[in-house]
C-alpha cells in the first residue's frame, strides 16, 4: 500500500525516491530495536538539552530535531493538514529552543 497517494508499486519521483531508498536501512534498524531503546535515547537527549548549557545542550536538542524532521519528511504525503501542522510546529519549536540554548539566551 502506498502512503504517497500513488498507485501501488509506483515509485516516488526524484529526491523523495532517493531519500526513501537511503532511509530504508536505518528505519529497519530502528524498527528492530527494543521499543524502550529509542524512548530512553530521546529522553536522555532532551534531559541533556534542557539541563545542559551551551553548544552541548544545543547539539543534544538538535539530534531529536533532525530525527523528527527526517520522520516528518518520510511521512509527509500520508499526513493530513493537522498532522503536518503539528510536526512543523514541533520541529520549529525544538530547533529554535536548541539555537537559543546554543547562543546562551535560554
Amino acid at each position: 500500500m502506498s502512503t504517497r497517494g500513488e498507485r501501488p508499486g509506483e515509485a516516488a519521483p526524484g529526491m523523495r525516491a532517493a531519500v526513501e531508498r537511503w532511509s530504508a536501512v536505518p528505519v529497519v534498524f530502528l524498527h528492530r530495536l527494543p521499543r524502550w531503546t529509542l524512548l530512553v535515547v530521546v529522553f536522555a537527549l532532551l534531559v541533556v538539552g534542557m539541563a545542559g548549557t551551551g553548544w552541548v545542550a544545543a547539539a543534544a536538542l538538535l539530534a531529536p530535531a533532525l530525527a523528527l524532521g527526517w520522520f516528518a519528511y518520510l511521512n509527509w504525503p500520508a499526513l493530513d493538514t493537522p498532522g503536518r501542522a503539528l510536526r512543523a510546529v514541533a520541529l520549529g519549536v525544538l530547533t529554535v529552543f536548541a539555537l537559543l540554548r546554543g547562543i546562551g539566551r535560554f
